[in-house]
């Protein structure tokens, strides 16, 4: 039986800073690895989930200089919570200041979830920029894919915490509930902005993970981590994330010469695998991995195992 592989030891950054990339915004971002070895950069999912340690752990920091960053209005990059000048289009250039920062013509992008949606938003703008694509619980923002689990779907499968999610919201509002929540969200009574945001981040929170995992749902419980995590999820569903309805899936032929790995977790609840079955279709070329028995975090256990596996494939690749 393989053993699977687990995150890399703790590391620490070697460098961190923040980077003013106009509108008031300035974001935070961290390097780890080895200065000058393999670059490559890290996505973190929600919108607005910012980093964790554990994300700097599934590269070889003898092998790879990683830059991560906290997105606009999340983690430690500021203002705090803004929705103002916080676009995907606004991201998409953000990761090029960085890497103008970094001083690479071409790295490596990694993003699951959310972060998933945002690489390819990437890639199919800047394919001359990416040498490689690790992509994990493909996300793309279509409006199938924010029903699911947002109105009717997702629910079926979790009736008990689907009822702590509505509970915030009348029954006359429940036909819309990425709209209802917008309302709550952008309230000025910072009362009524914190109880929905406590309520949506719980949700996600406790739906991630095949079996229940204090260990991940726990962070989803914060005050101040669910307030930028709802806000700027939510601001980003209510705008289908400035796409065009199936825009990253049909735009996808512009992936056909970056070598990529696409690993799905066969029982993901918040990111359902036909949507990387529909990306696998459009780029073949990418290895597609279906990981039995596990959910959508990047912590399963089998999800994590591959991507390890990926980002050691891809360590020896040229870069220049």
């Amino acid at each position: 039986m393989t053993q699977l592989r687990t995150y890399y030891p703790e590391i620490e950054p070697y460098a961190s800073g923040h980077l003013d990339v106009g509108g008031g915004h300035s974001i935070y971002w961290e390097r780890v690895g080895t200065p000058g070895a393999k670059p490559a950069v890290f996505l973190h999912g929600g919108p607005g989930g910012g980093l964790s340690p554990n994300q700097r752990r599934v590269f070889d920091p003898a092998r790879y200089d990683v830059l991560l960053f906290d997105q606009r209005g999340c983690g430690r990059s500021q203002p705090f919570a803004e929705l103002e000048g916080n676009t995907t289009w606004d991201l998409v250039a953000d990761i090029e200041k960085l890497r103008v920062m970094v001083g690479v013509e071409r790295w490596q992008v990694f993003g699951g979830s959310w972060g998933s949606s945002l690489a390819l938003a990437y890639a199919e703008t800047h394919p001359e920029r990416v040498t490689e694509l690790i992509l994990r619980g493909i996300f793309t923002l279509r409006r199938a894919e924010l029903l699911w689990y947002y109105q009717h779907g997702a629910s079926l499968l979790f009736p008990d915490k689907w009822e702590h999610f509505i509970a915030p919201i009348p029954p006359a509002e429940r036909d819309d509930m990425i709209e209802a929540y917008r309302r709550r969200l952008i309230s000025p009574d910072p009362q009524v902005r914190q109880a929905a945001a406590l309520a949506w981040s719980k949700w996600e929170g406790e739906t991630i993970t095949l079996l229940p995992d204090p260990a991940v749902s726990n962070a989803f419980y914060g005050g101040e981590y669910a307030l930028a995590f709802a806000r700027i999820e939510n601001h980003y569903f209510v705008h289908a994330g400035w796409l065009e309805e199936g825009q990253l899936i049909r735009d996808a032929g512009r992936l056909r010469d970056i070598p990529g790995i696409i690993v799905q977790g066969r029982y993901d609840v918040a990111c359902p695998p036909q949507t990387a079955w529909d990306l696998h279709t459009a780029w073949p070329e990418a290895e597609f991995i279906m990981v039995e028995g596990e959910g959508h975090a990047l912590s399963q256990p089998g999800i994590l195992h591959h991507l390890i596996e990926a980002t050691d494939r891809f360590a020896g690749s040229a870069f220049i």
